[in-house]
């Protein structure tokens, strides 16, 4: 009997080892694995490695196997991708995806209210609102279906998200675009570290204007280094804590203070001088001009974050609205798509966001864009993969197609950047998001029709969901006999 109750408990202990989950599940638990072997397919594993005819094998997620000779698992369910093209999902090193953001208090000013000087956050808490070193956006993000869908569309597959609010921006998270539960989705909580010149919703006085940003931020380096050895009669600084604890991480800084102009570019160098001083070096967000002064922004040692929010043709066919717009303006809308290529040409290491765009949805068609502009195909591919990865350091978990990574691939119709080329599927750790796929298979072509015993020859469009009825007086025509014009 003591035998019995111990191997009956030996197995219940079995069964929740296995079985441990440390989510409720809400109804019939499906813990079945995605195994699938994507076969006969063009492989780009990563800018300038390219496998014909070879075969990607994934299970829970993860690539298991990729290359030319690659055994099919019996388990695995096959998809076969003769004439389609395989590259690694896109990477975003920059955005707010699935973050709130923060708004300023809507109210009616009071010019002759006092002055706000200090902090109103409730804690122990440094003394200006606009260092907020302590956020972290790992903490408050929920998985935005809307916007992740979205995203997915336009090829990405991995973003890095964070609150774009104050000065110090505190900690961004990296996260997939998958349609998971939050916890399965975050790649790593606390990746990067995030600075501006805009203290954002902060309802302080100080500061009010560039020059103040520049010295609220020096003065916290200062006041973080001296907080370090602080004596026990300073008490708890929160703020400090936090900034003197992020400090290890990628730090990124977004150079846009209140919009992009022609002297925005002057604030990469500020920032960089910010760094210098304290021994940082800052990972730019660019505004879009830096191209105006190539050399400057490559003595800066500096790697960018470049957007591809290229401004619109200006309207100067009549000739009172054209005396509005200045020579400067016209020589950015022509010049702007070339920035990634001059970044290319001076060797300044850069990554490209689809941040700052109206609609995701014209990435691709920017980027080819820039690439039109004198752009490598090569870079470009870089550009949206290997680099931001490298940037946020988590190329172990993306960026490119290897054993171990995780199965972040999009499917296409032909090479990436071919015009006509669409994305079908895309693939966000190990599962399967439609994109085009009613275009993975092409009927376009000329059909013999044998109508009433005579041949008719008609074109077909495959775009085309149901073909036209063909009419004979009145009476609608039953066709048989269709088959494909040799």
């Amino acid at each position: 009997m003591k035998r019995w109750k111990l191997l009956l408990l030996s197995c219940s202990w079995a069964f929740v080892v296995q079985a441990q989950n440390t989510f409720p599940v809400n109804g019939v638990a499906d813990n079945r694995s995605g195994y699938y072997a994507l076969t006969n397919a063009t492989i780009v594993t990563q800018p300038g490695t390219t496998l014909t005819g070879a075969t990607l094998v994934i299970k829970d997620g993860r690539v298991v196997a990729v290359g030319n000779g690659v055994t099919v698992p019996k388990e695995a369910v096959v998809i076969d991708c003769k004439g389609k093209y395989i590259y690694p999902s896109f990477v975003d090193a920059y955005s707010d995806y699935g973050v709130q953001q923060p708004q300023r208090q809507q109210g009616q000013f009071n010019f002759f209210a006092a002055a706000q000087l200090t902090s109103n956050t409730k804690g122990a808490f440094g003394w200006n609102q606009a260092i907020k070193a302590d956020a972290n956006a790992g903490s408050i993000f929920t998985v935005d279906e809307a916007k992740a869908r979205q995203l997915r569309e336009s090829g990405f597959g991995v973003v890095s998200t964070h609150i774009k609010d104050g000065i110090v921006r505190g900690t961004g998270a990296v996260v997939t675009l998958a349609s998971e539960r939050d916890n399965k989705v975050i790649v790593k909580e606390k990746a990067t570290a995030h600075y501006s010149f805009s203290k954002g919703t902060s309802t302080q006085s100080y500061p009010s204007s560039l020059m103040g940003s520049i010295a609220l931020l020096r003065q916290t380096y200062y006041d973080a280094a001296w907080y370090k050895s602080a004596p026990k009669t300073e008490g708890v600084n929160m703020s400090l804590q936090a900034f003197n604890g992020i400090q290890g991480l990628p730090q990124i800084f977004d150079i846009i203070e209140r919009g992009a102009d022609h002297t925005t570019k002057w604030n990469a160098l500020r920032a960089d001088r910010i760094g210098d001083e304290f021994g940082v070096q800052y990972i730019l967000k660019a505004s879009g001009y830096e191209y105006q002064r190539i050399q400057d922004m490559k003595a800066t040692n500096a790697a960018f974050i470049l957007h591809l929010n290229f401004p619109q043709a200006m309207d100067v066919e009549d000739p009172n609205d054209a005396r509005f717009v200045s020579l400067a303006d016209m020589k950015h809308w022509e010049m702007a798509p070339s920035q990634p290529a001059a970044f290319e040409k001076a060797g300044i290491p850069f990554c490209i966001s689809a941040t700052e765009l109206r609609d995701t949805k014209q990435f691709l068609a920017q980027l080819r864009k820039a690439i039109e502009y004198g752009l490598s195909e090569q870079k470009a591919l870089e550009a949206i993969t290997t680099a931001p990865a490298a940037m946020l350091q988590v190329s172990n978990e993306v960026g490119s197609i290897a054993v171990g990574k995780w199965a972040n691939f999009l499917v296409t119709n032909g090479p990436l950047f071919a015009e006509k080329t669409t994305i079908l599927q895309n693939w966000v750790q190990g599962n399967k998001y439609a994109v085009k796929e009613d275009v993975w298979n092409n009927y376009d072509g000329l059909y013999n029709l044998t109508v009433n015993g005579n041949a008719v020859q008609k074109p077909t469009n495959s775009k085309l969901k149901t073909a036209p009825p063909i009419y004979l007086g009145k009476t609608p025509l039953v066709l048989s006999g269709l088959a494909m014009a040799k």
